[in-house]
């Protein structure tokens, strides 16, 4: 009798762990489900892309210039972002490089020229985000800066809202031209203008 006893505790114990087992590989455990549903699609159905050239003129020959607002960090100072700029990954001025600023990656270069991206985040549509930003000889003593965005607009609600980003971009870029204008011919930077109402746009173009 108490053999017969045992015998249907065991077997009792053992279908409890087995109906356990079972539950818990049918239910994701919670960080599974979130890793889920941060992996939710980026993809953008319909994109619609915007594209922003900017340019200024500069009294300094292009080479000069470059070597004085070319480097991939120089952003924190042309763009006057306050918490500065260092190299993460990757070798300054090298293809691959990636910068603190909005993790930027540098993805193709020239003599007086990069463009940089960027990435992909979790859970985030992604608009494509680039930037060009180039020095070109015009004389043997000046030259002009350009700078242009090209981005996907197409998650923002309406029209308005679209342009309404358009010009806060526009507006931040433009500003960074002059300063980098201002610093290639020699002059000093004046503190930047307060935020304007509404979501400001972060260093490097991400809309808060």
């Amino acid at each position: 009798m108490r053999n017969e006893l045992t015998y249907h505790a065991v077997a009792c114990a053992l279908a409890v762990v087995c109906l356990a087992a079972s539950t818990g590989a049918q239910t994701p455990a919670p960080s599974a489900q979130g890793a889920a549903a941060a992996g939710a699609s980026i993809v953008v159905e319909k994109p619609t892309y915007v594209s922003i050239p900017l340019e200024i003129t500069v009294n300094r020959p292009a080479a000069e210039v470059w070597r004085r607002v070319g480097k991939y960090c120089d952003i924190s100072e042309w763009l006057q972002i306050p918490a500065g700029c260092t190299i993460v990954s990757g070798r300054d001025g090298e293809v691959g490089a990636v910068r603190s600023v909005a993790t930027e990656v540098l993805v193709a270069k020239t003599e007086f020229s990069y463009t940089y991206t960027q990435p992909v985040r979790a859970g985030r549509p992604y608009n494509l985000y680039h930037g060009t930003l180039e020095a070109r000889p015009v004389t043997a003593t000046t030259s002009k800066l350009l700078y242009t965005l090209l981005y996907d607009n197409s998650m923002l609600p309406d029209d308005a809202a679209r342009e309404k980003d358009k010009a806060a971009r526009t507006a931040t870029f433009t500003r960074a031209l002059a300063n980098m204008k201002t610093l290639a011919e020699g002059g000093t930077l004046t503190p930047p203008p307060a935020p304007a109402g509404g979501a400001p746009v972060s260093p490097s173009g991400r809309r808060n």
